[in-house]
């Protein structure tokens, strides 16, 4: 039976077979005892998307008391949740993400926290993700931003869009009219200035 562990691009937290290519976390939010969540989604505005191996290092998922294993189909699907790059684990990753969202939103000197508040705002209303008016028309998005209509979640690569799904992606069956924004507008702007999401082999396949 497979855990309730793997992040969907609207940020819900599902059980499936699949496991993906990152892990990451937003704290503590399960019970090791029956390895099951809690309630609450997330016990930090911090939410990291890490390696699924670092220096040799193996956890047991859901297993002590520790941040909670999430996972991730690939980068693109962690950052439109409102994840972004640990500074720990793939610290240079992190790093041409910071540079790529100072430069897309125009500041400069920002801190992780800085960041984290900035995204905690852009992903969430009212506990529920919140969905953002395309700023550009659907073609012109850089590749790696997602985009929902209906239930559905959309991969945006060299301007087509490709169906999400928990195992990856899949030719779209329908022109996307009403499509919002599921990547954080300031994530996005990061993406748009340079910063390029790592893309599941199945979106690669279909390019």
């Amino acid at each position: 039976m497979p855990l309730q562990n793997r992040v969907t691009p609207t940020g819900d937290i599902i059980a499936t077979p699949h496991r993906g290519m990152f892990t990451g976390n937003r704290g503590i939010i399960h019970d090791p005892a029956t390895r099951t969540l809690l309630k609450k989604r997330w016990s930090s505005p911090a939410w990291l998307t890490c390696v699924c191996e670092f220096r040799g290092r193996r956890r047991k998922v859901m297993g002590t008391r520790s941040w909670t294993e999430l996972f991730f189909l690939d980068e693109a699907t962690a950052l439109a949740a409102g994840h972004r790059p640990c500074f720990f684990c793939r610290r240079e990753d992190a790093k041409r993400f910071c540079a790529a969202w100072e430069r897309g939103n125009r500041v400069q000197g920002i801190r992780a926290h800085e960041i984290d508040a900035v995204l905690h705002h852009e992903r969430l209303d009212r506990g529920r993700k919140r969905l953002h008016p395309l700023p550009v028309e659907l073609a012109r998005l850089p590749d790696g931003a997602m985009v929902q209509q209906g239930a559905d979640g959309f991969l945006i690569a060299q301007g087509r869009a490709l169906l999400w799904s928990p195992g990856g992606y899949a030719q779209a069956d329908h022109a996307l009219d009403h499509a919002m924004l599921l990547t954080p507008p300031s994530t996005l702007r990061a993406i748009m200035a340079g910063y390029q999401p790592l893309l599941h082999p199945s979106a690669l396949q279909l390019q």
